[in-house]
């Protein structure tokens, strides 16, 4: 990673560690079907924003953004499944960083297509 901090790539990357800790602590819980759903939306987000870093054209880096956003919103999906469930633990802190990232995210798009 270059050192010039890029705050979106580390939001998703520090959000992904955080995914990767929930689902450790549902598949403990022998929630297999959600934890694995979650894991791979979840840490989606922040490899298609790695990817959209050495985009090739304005067009390609908008587009990985976008497969971003849809991305952001399975997780919140499983989240708030999980959330409104039975028997899970907690996902407040992580649903608050997926709506923040969610925020950056659609802004970075829309300015992205203004330039």
């Amino acid at each position: 990673m270059e050192n010039k901090e890029n705050i979106i790539v580390t939001l998703t990357f520090k959000f992904a560690l955080g995914i990767i800790s929930y689902c450790d602590t549902l598949q403990e819980n022998r929630k297999f079907v959600i934890a694995n759903q979650l894991l791979k939306s979840g840490t989606s987000i922040g490899a298609n924003i790695r990817e959209a870093q050495n985009a090739e054209s304005k067009a390609d880096f908008i587009h990985k953004f976008k497969i971003s956003a849809k991305e952001i919103e399975e997780t919140i999906y499983w989240l708030e499944l999980c959330k409104y469930s039975k028997d899970y633990p907690n996902v407040d802190q992580l649903l608050d960083q997926v709506n923040a990232i969610s925020r950056v995210v659609n802004k970075i798009i829309i300015t992205s297509k203004q330039k």
